[in-house]
This record gives structure tokens, C-alpha cells and sequence, in this order.
């Protein structure tokens, strides 16, 4: 099945029962594995690990958090657009997005109460060629900016909750 069939399914499947459109994302769960590695389990098996680097303590034996993050968001986006370019019968020649973000270590070392330790900025760059003129590919990137969960997410903050369990 093309990308544009499943697509046209998925969204004949929400039409005829919106109750479908609800998502039940897959959680995460970190452990702390040594120094300051953490193994990232799904309950579907997946793994990935991160680390810190030296400078801050960590072994540099796989990327940061915050790495992940910006991968998380990068990924989606070229997923939407590819998506989205399917949908529209756009044939992608090249496709790539990175993300890059600003952030103060003051935060994240605790140095000043008044510096977040979040990402203080963020940029996304996207290099696209297709077989669909320039404007119409600013508009395809845009909408798929627009619609990336990871990336509504991030501009969206949505509220967030902790829950500490002692055990």
C-alpha cells in the first residue's frame, strides 16, 4: 500500500467514526543504566540510550536529550511533509530538515534560578526539491509545520503534569 492509499484509508476510517481519531501514543521510559546513561524502552521493544557528555558528567556514549529532542522534531516534520507531498501527488526529489535550538547550561546546572534550562530558541531548516513549483513547496512546508505533532507540540506546550512515586 502507497503512503497516499494508507493516508486515504486512515482518513476515510476518522471521517465514517471521529471516536478513531483519538491516539493512544506509545509511553517512554527511561532508566538510569550508569553515570548518567538512560536506556529508553517502549512496550513494543524499541531501545535507544542517552548520555551526556563529559563536561557535564556524562561518558558521551550516545546523544543527549536534548539531541533526541531536536531529532524527535526534525523527523516529524520530514514525515508531514513527505505525507502531506503524497497526498498532493508531489514527488519529492530531496528532503531534508534540521532543527537547531539555543540554550543557556545556567539553567540545567542550576547557576541561576532565573535561566529555564529549556531550549530558548528554536529553528527549523528545510532543503526540499520536487516536482511541484517553489511556492507550492513553501506551502507544503508550511502546512506540514503546522500540522507536525512533535513541532505543535513543542510551540504549543501543552499542560504537563509529575507524578513522584516513592517505591
Amino acid at each position: 500500500m502507497s503512503i497516499r492509499e494508507a493516508i486515504e484509508n486512515l482518513s476515510a476510517a476518522i471521517t465514517a467514526d471521529p471516536a478513531k481519531a483519538k491516539a493512544k501514543p506509545v509511553p517512554a521510559t527511561a532508566r538510569l543504566t550508569e553515570g548518567l546513561q538512560c536506556e529508553i524502552t517502549s512496550p513494543h521493544g524499541q531501545r535507544v540510550l542517552s548520555d551526556m557528555p563529559p563536561a557535564m558528567g556524562g561518558a558521551a556514549s550516545a546523544p543527549n536529550p536534548g539531541w533526541y529532542l531536536r531529532g524527535a522534531m526534525a523527523s516529524c516534520t520530514a514525515t508531514c511533509i513527505a505525507m502531506r507531498a503524497a497526498k498532493l501527488g508531489i514527488a519529492l526529489e530531496m528532503l531534508e530538515v534540521t532543527v537547531e535550538t539555543d540554550a543557556d547550561h545556567r539553567g540545567l546546572l542550576g547557576l541561576d534560578e532565573s535561566i529555564s534550562a529549556g531550549q530558548s530558541a528554536v529553528r527549523t531548516i528545510v532543503k526540499i526539491r520536487g516536482n511541484a513549483k517553489p511556492e507550492e513547496l513553501r506551502q507544503l512546508v508550511a502546512w506540514a509545520d503546522a500540522h507536525s505533532p512533535v513541532g505543535c507540540t513543542v510551540k504549543d506546550s501543552p499542560p504537563c503534569s509529575l507524578d513522584v512515586q516513592i517505591v
